[in-house]
């Protein structure tokens, strides 16, 4: 099984940019005072924990449309498909992310955002995609990408109406403090620490002898020089060729200029859900992702044996 879409596009996001979907349970994140400039940390709590499809008012985005499946709630976001008319859509919220990004421009939204908390949109890849990102005073972004299979830019005006509602409810949740938890099981892959598993002289080579592992602000991705590790969790489908790497069934893909190698971890209790690892590496100079293969399988083999 190639890895899902979603998974990839988070990859090459966070490489720019520096479970189960269990039941929320009802701790609220902190709060301040209503004329205080509200941050991220106040207004989503732990981000390791947080439940991304707590954000996301599922009515008010679908619509008069119909939802595919139940919304997949990923480490690092909300993955949410629908059918209106004759198109299907795919909404995507989060990551959360921060640091300077020249795709950002300013965007004037319409409705009313806490104090300190603004709303913007990318340029990046705006002729098949809408993105809002709803900034907290502390510079930190929760993304929020709504695509289409209708390729024609008439469909941006309604992919764009889909992204402000779904900033809508996040403002909502937030406000009115429903943001959830993720409870994770006691082998999740929610629990591993990613950077601790690029950590070791065995990725020396792969990654680069001077590099060092930095963490997402998730908690649930690293990336150190060429290489990069991604938990989440994707729907369990009927899977493709496999290979025994690090001691654990791995399909191995590529996707431009990256070779990534995936492995699942089933969910007790949860069959059409998956938890996944997948690691990627970077061609050199934007070598075919084929290239970097072998690096990646030796990646596999020294990082695999740390999951639970």
């Amino acid at each position: 099984m190639r890895p899902t879409s979603p998974i990839a596009v988070l990859c090459c996001l966070f490489l720019v940019t520096a479970c189960a979907a269990p039941a929320p349970s009802a701790t609220p994140p902190p709060t301040t005072e209503s004329d205080e400039a509200l941050t991220a940390a106040a207004a989503l709590g732990e981000y390791t924990s947080l439940d991304y499809c707590s954000l996301v008012d599922q009515g008010k985005v679908v619509g008069g449309g119909n939802a595919v499946k139940p919304p997949v709630s990923s480490f690092e976001y909300c993955h949410l498909e629908f059918v209106e008319g004759a198109n299907r859509y795919v909404v995507t919220t989060g990551p959360i992310t921060s640091g300077q990004d020249p795709n950002n421009t300013p965007y004037e939204y319409a409705g009313v955002l806490p104090e300190g908390v603004s709303v913007q949109q990318s340029t990046f890849n705006e002729a098949t995609a809408c993105t809002r990102l709803l900034t907290f005073a502390d510079g930190i972004r929760l993304s929020v990408v709504v695509t289409s299979d209708n390729t024609d830019p008439s469909d941006q005006a309604t992919r764009c109406r889909k992204a402000d509602a779904t900033v809508g409810g996040a403002v909502a949740a937030i406000s009115t403090q429903k943001v959830g938890r993720l409870n994770f099981d006691r082998r999740s892959w929610g629990r591993v620490a990613p950077c601790a598993l690029l950590d070791q002289h065995e990725l020396d080579a792969a990654a680069g002898p001077e590099t060092k592992p930095a963490p997402a602000l998730s908690g649930h991705s690293c990336i150190r020089g060429k290489v990069s590790v991604t938990l989440s969790v994707g729907g369990d489908t009927t899977p493709g060729a496999t290979e025994a790497l690090g001691g654990r069934q791995a399909q191995v893909a590529t996707s431009g200029a990256f070779c990534q190698v995936t492995t699942h971890r089933p969910i007790p209790g949860t069959p059409d859900r998956v938890e996944q690892a997948m690691l990627t590496v970077v061609g050199v100079d934007g070598a075919a992702g084929d290239a970097s293969c072998a690096a990646a399988r030796q990646v596999a083999v020294a990082v695999y044996p740390k999951l639970p």
